[in-house]
């Protein structure tokens, strides 16, 4: 008799550089939309569940970090698969035994609509948690980047907000931003055009070139 091989879930993952996917929720400061973001800089966030040591220093660094991006023009919004009930009785509990208030609100996604719009569900991760994702969408809506990590491990708070810097630096100048790049390092020009552009480029004082196509300036 043959054996039939169970047919696994394809996951859809959102697609950068396009349309971030639109969503309307329920969360710990009302109900929250993508249009209300409008002109700001958003990151999204998931976490596998509330009252879980893992998240729970996620969101402390999250709250300590929040000033900081909003000096970004940049908002925060988290979201599990938990009611907001759980997600009220956690924040108070954080604020309770670690002192660090959580005002940054957070989605209630019990129906998991937001979590498999963003693609946050991954079988054999665990039956109904969403996993560890961030992504960073910018004024128009438009989904800049997205990261994602295993259950067990936490994010780095920080590398999240040098992104959002590195790529508003990007916006604004038409640059790129080398690994590791931190604010008022150099910034690498995108390659010459043509001939003439490349050895000018090498002869002017403005860049420091190590070769035609790879050009670093101050900004």
């Amino acid at each position: 008799m043959e054996t039939m091989t169970p047919v696994k879930e394809t996951i859809g993952l959102p697609r950068l550089n396009e349309r971030a996917p639109e969503f309307e929720a329920p969360t710990t400061h009302g109900v929250r939309k993508l249009a209300d973001y409008q002109g700001k800089w958003l990151v999204l966030f998931s976490h596998p569940a509330d009252f879980t040591p893992v998240c729970t220093t996620e969101f402390m660094a999250f709250a300590k970090a929040q000033d900081s991006f909003a000096q970004l023009n940049c908002e925060l919004l988290g979201l599990s698969i938990d009611s907001h009930y759980s997600h009220v009785a956690w924040m108070r509990n954080i604020q309770e035994k670690f002192g660090v208030e959580i005002k940054f609100p957070i989605i209630a996604d019990l129906s998991m609509a937001v979590a498999r719009a963003y693609g946050m569900i991954h079988p054999g991760a665990a039956d109904t948690s969403a996993v560890r994702a961030t992504f960073i969408i910018d004024p128009n809506g438009i989904l800049r980047a997205m990261v994602y990590y295993p259950m067990s491990n936490g994010r780095s708070i920080a590398e999240f907000l040098r992104l959002v810097q590195a790529l508003q630096t990007s916006d604004a100048n038409k640059v790129a931003t080398p690994e590791g790049w931190q604010p008022g390092d150099k910034v690498i020009v995108p390659p010459p055009a043509t001939a003439e552009e490349a050895q000018a480029r090498v002869s002017q004082g403005e860049y420091e070139c190590t070769d035609r196509y790879f050009c670093k300036k101050s900004l």
